[in-house]
């Protein structure tokens, strides 16, 4: 439509080349790759290798915040943990109100069954 191969490059196209899905079956059109590097290297390991740690870190915090507000964390503490990462939003309230049910949803209550009424006969 420009006239102009590549003149935009979609973000998931760019992730193509710059590595971030891992390697290609065949190798990517050089120039191309240059420009959306823009001077930067291609990833060539395991993008998640590039991730700083972060779970003893958000334990330390979790475990923290249960003190100030009165939480009693599982015996287990990694499950407490795991729902907050997992759960950023709503993890710290579920935890503080685990076991008030008055806080959540009730149950659905089954409904007695109830016997189907007979079709009436058309009159002939």
């Amino acid at each position: 439509l420009t006239g102009e191969r590549y003149k935009t490059i979609a973000k998931e196209t760019a992730g193509i080349l710059k590595g971030e899905y891992g390697h290609t079956p065949v190798p990517v059109n050089a120039a191309l790759q240059a420009r959306v590097l823009e001077g930067g290297a291609p990833v060539t390991c395991r993008p998640a290798d590039l991730l700083k740690p972060e779970l003893a870190e958000l334990e330390a915090d979790v475990r923290r915040q249960a003190q100030e507000k009165g939480i009693t964390l599982a015996g287990n503490a990694i499950d407490d943990v795991l729902t907050v990462a997992l759960f950023p939003q709503i993890g710290l309230k579920f935890l503080e109100n685990r076991n008030n049910p008055a806080a959540f949803e009730p149950l659905p209550q089954a409904e007695a069954a109830q016997p189907v009424a007979k079709a009436e006969k058309p009159a002939a």
